[in-house]
């Protein structure tokens, strides 16, 4: 046995019986092993322990917005850390990437989000706005607006917050306490958001939240005017609104953060993800200037919410590094352009297969739905899934709510080649997948 193999076998074994995964089938794992095990990667390719490449048409976990093996990136967390690797930013205490990174966030937000509380993830980004929000609330005389309402087929994270406000019921059916006071409307209606504040009461509501596209939950992307309206919405009834950007934020949708598409902003913004393209674990919550502003007015003690990492600064510099490249190299532009052409793609695989009904895209964001025959039993999409991955491509499947949807999302430096490559393998697996059907 060659020393590669080994290695793998190994690994394997190891992985087996000490590495229990996220989000990943339990049994599969005990039964096969991981189906990857990766040791490099580099732009929108990634190389497991036997030399297979890969193409990563998910840029991970929506990302990795810059690509694999940045070594800008690198540099940045080593410098900051040979000067500081960590320091609290409790008790005022503060640092120079952290005060930096915030004050480039307030320069690239929407509106007039100004104020950033750092985070290690987007389920604590989540769970902080949630929580600042009945904060907000309390401080403004009115502790009875507690309740949040999220979409449907949303995904917000898997934090006791986040997955109460996480609008895919299998998530909150894994736990049996969930967290009180969340609920949910249609997530493309604005008529069925304000139904749902009238029947609950507006008295009783904190906030609002969504993400501009709902991500996990299959890439939905909402009308033009769905965002303008519920900004209205929100102002009328008095209730904040909370976006949340962890995947969609920092050019993944072809502007700097989704919201942006629609000419309207929030009162807070929840990120992670792109913001270091996962070169390190940051996240965080940007608040409006008007929140902000009553904050320092009312509050009269401490602010009794703050995790060790917040404000990390070997993350906040990497962060920076990251914003820099995505800027300097145009990223967010090349999204706009490869995302079109991945939808063209996604429009001439429908036109060549029976059993793609529908594609959509924005930005470098994106969704095939399969339309399974009646014959065949189960949906289709994972198989697609595990067939692209014996080809060579890295994506995807959504099966909640009686969906059968293959989504993408891969690295903001993807070049016209890449997208065609991407999608010609991508033709092959449904195409295997639908003769074999």
């Amino acid at each position: 046995m060659n020393e590669r193999l080994m290695l793998r076998q190994e690994l394997m074994e190891l992985d087996q019986k000490h590495f229990l995964h996220p989000t990943s089938p339990i049994q599969q794992q005990q039964d096969f092993g991981p189906a990857f095990i990766f040791t490099k990667g580099e732009g929108i390719f990634l190389e497991d322990v036997n030399g297979k490449r890969v193409l990563d048409g998910m840029s991970s976990l929506w990302n990795v917005n810059v690509g694999h093996g940045r070594r800008e990136l690198g540099q940045a967390a080593m410098e900051q850390m040979n000067k500081l690797a960590f320091s609290s930013s409790f008790a005022t205490f503060s640092n120079e990437p952290a005060i930096r990174l915030a004050t480039k966030l307030a320069e690239v937000a929407p509106g007039n989000l100004s104020t950033t509380f750092f985070t290690s993830g987007g389920s604590e980004a989540n769970d902080t706005a949630y929580k600042l929000a009945r904060h907000y609330w309390i401080l403004r005389g009115m502790p009875e607006k507690k309740k949040i309402i999220s979409r449907k087929r949303s995904y917000h994270g898997v934090a006791m917050g986040s997955t109460s406000a996480t609008g895919l019921k299998p998530f909150r059916d894994f736990t049996n306490s969930l967290a009180p006071d969340f609920y949910y409307s249609d997530n493309l209606s604005t008529e069925d958001l304000r139904q749902t504040i009238e029947v609950e009461g507006p008295e009783t509501i904190a906030a609002f939240v969504a993400e501009p596209v709902q991500g996990a939950g299959g890439v939905h992307i909402a009308s033009d005017e769905y965002f303008r309206d519920v900004r209205e919405i929100c102002d009328e009834y008095n209730i904040l609104w909370i976006t949340d950007e962890v995947i969609t934020g920092f050019g993944r949708t072809g502007e700097y953060f989704g919201v942006d598409h629609y000419g309207v902003a929030p009162d807070m913004m929840c990120f992670a993800k792109g913001v270091t393209s996962g070169y390190a674990q940051l996240g965080g919550v940007i608040l409006s200037e008007a929140i902000f502003e009553d904050l320092k007015e009312l509050s009269t003690g401490t602010l009794l919410h703050g995790y060790t990492y917040s404000g990390h600064p070997m993350a906040c510099a990497v962060a920076l590094a990251n914003i820099e490249i995505i800027e300097n190299e145009g990223l967010i532009e090349n999204s706009k352009r490869m995302g079109a052409k991945m939808l063209d793609g996604f429009s001439w695989i429908q036109g060549e297969s029976s059993i793609v009904s529908h594609v959509r895209a924005l930005g470098l964001m994106g969704a095939v739905e399969i339309n399974t025959p009646q014959h065949v039993k189960g949906p289709l999409a994972p198989r697609i899934v595990t067939e692209a991955s014996k080809i060579g491509l890295i994506c995807r499947s959504v099966v909640f709510d009686g969906q059968d949807t293959l989504v993408f999302a891969p690295p903001l430096c993807i070049n016209k080649e890449e997208i065609e490559l991407m999608i010609e393998m991508l033709h092959h697996a449904i195409f295997r997948i639908e003769r074999s059907v």
